[in-house]
């Protein structure tokens, strides 16, 4: 009888290992954000509308399921989404997808081309943020630089600026743009408008 429970467990352990080892990767939202002090109380009210930063104009439809998922928190968050004319605010959107490996390596983009250079609060550029999961063998990742700021659409001033970095391996439910781009933006704004100068890590699920 005991020889035989050894057989069976020595049959399940290649069946476990091989489960946990297909197991998709979804790493946690690094998230940096920044608001001006003196325009805290106009933060989080008013009517918005959601456009594309400069540069990114012609990834119209990468961005589209980005910006909508942005309207939704941003109204949830108190703003009112309205026409470009009619706005008083503007939420401008950069995005980058790229493939990385585990051991540092970038590959260049996917879909559309990464974001930029990291850059300092009000500065326009976006994010390029690159996180090395360390690590014996090789592994590939789809990674997710969003950038948001928030400016007065007359004078042009920021009043916030947020950026996050979403990581996750190929299978992951969070791979689609759809799905990405409601975790990555529920996890930016969560909190808001968030520490200035803060990074954060937010875990988030498929």
């Amino acid at each position: 009888m005991l020889n035989r429970e050894k057989v069976l467990l020595g049959l399940l352990a290649p069946i476990v290992v091989a489960g946990c080892a297909t197991t998709p990767y979804t790493g946690p939202v690094q998230i940096t954000r920044f608001h001006d002090e003196a325009a805290i109380a106009q933060i989080g009210q008013g009517t918005i509308f959601i456009e594309s930063a400069t540069g990114q104009e012609e990834q119209s439809l990468e961005l589209a399921p980005y910006k909508s998922a942005i309207a939704r928190e941003l109204t949830r968050l108190g703003y009112q989404e309205a026409s470009r004319d009619a706005a008083k605010y503007v939420a401008q959107v950069r995005l980058g997808r790229y493939a990385s490996t585990t051991d540092g390596g970038r590959r260049g983009p996917v879909n559309v081309g990464v974001g930029g250079s990291t850059g300092s609060y009000g500065s326009g550029v976006g994010v390029g943020v690159r996180i090395n999961l360390g690590g014996g063998k090789s592994r590939k990742r789809i990674g997710t630089d969003l950038g948001v700021m928030i400016r007065e659409k007359e004078t042009g001033k920021t009043l916030w600026e947020g950026r996050a970095n979403l990581e996750v391996s190929p299978g992951s439910q969070l791979e689609s743009a759809n799905a990405n781009a409601r975790a990555i933006s529920e996890a930016l704004f969560r909190g808001f408008p968030g520490g200035n100068g803060e990074t954060v890590e937010v875990r988030v699920s498929e």
